[in-house]
């Protein structure tokens, strides 16, 4: 085979696969706006603070096509969700950041660990990831928007989780951070990490079929 032959089918392979990558971040995305609009409201946390399970294809996009389609996919689906948004944005901007840093973290750990093992790793990284960094993200972001861009105050803020949870006394800024948002996203991470690994089950021969292949190229 010729040099210009192998160059072409390279390319042709190459093509293949960019638009295979292509149409999956699509799918995934669609998927992932529909998991965002149904969200699910917890006891114990202001009626502010819901959950969805739309992080989920992203981290499987980040599984096949690496971290940046992952990150694509939850710039997409908030993007898209945007018109549904009554937060001016702000839950919007707070979700890709929160879902970027799951997505991110757990796709590096599982890209260089292709296991059962390496999944189960991976979950737990971005669980921890995303609690530590929302904390600040939210502390020194989030609530500050809701009050300028919402004219939501902060007391006001306060008293809903302070009334939303009564079995801890929610009085300052840092109270809300420790006793409501680290808690809601210990939550959220460990339920959308076991419903992602119980999905990964039955379909991880397509990601060791994927990883498979991408060695062999």
């Amino acid at each position: 085979m010729s040099e210009a032959t192998t160059n072409l089918k390279n390319q042709s392979q190459a093509r293949k696969k960019m638009l295979y990558r292509i149409a999956l971040t699509g799918v995934m995305t669609a998927l992932a706006e529909v998991l965002m609009m149904l969200e699910i409201p917890l006891p114990l946390m202001p009626v502010f603070l819901k959950y969805d399970f739309s992080d989920i294809p992203a981290l499987f996009a980040g599984f096949v096509c690496g971290p940046i389609a992952g990150v694509i996919v939850e710039f997409l689906k908030n993007l898209i969700h945007i018109p549904l948004s009554n937060t001016h944005n702000i839950g919007e901007i707070a979700n890709f950041i929160s879902g970027s840093i799951f997505v991110l973290a757990g796709t590096l750990v599982y890209r260089r660990m292709r296991s059962k093992k390496g999944v189960v790793l991976s979950l737990v990284i971005g669980t921890i990831a995303l609690t530590i960094a929302t904390s600040f993200v939210n502390y020194f972001f989030c609530l500050p928007l809701y009050e300028k861009v919402m004219g939501l105050q902060l007391t006001a803020i306060i008293g809903m989780c302070d009334k939303a949870n009564t079995l801890v006394s929610i009085k300052s800024k840092l109270d809300v951070i420790l006793l409501t948002f680290v808690p809601f996203n210990i939550f959220k991470g460990a339920s959308i990490s076991l419903v992602a690994f119980l999905a990964y089950l039955p379909i991880r021969h397509f990601f060791e079929a994927e990883n498979a292949e991408e060695k062999s190229n």
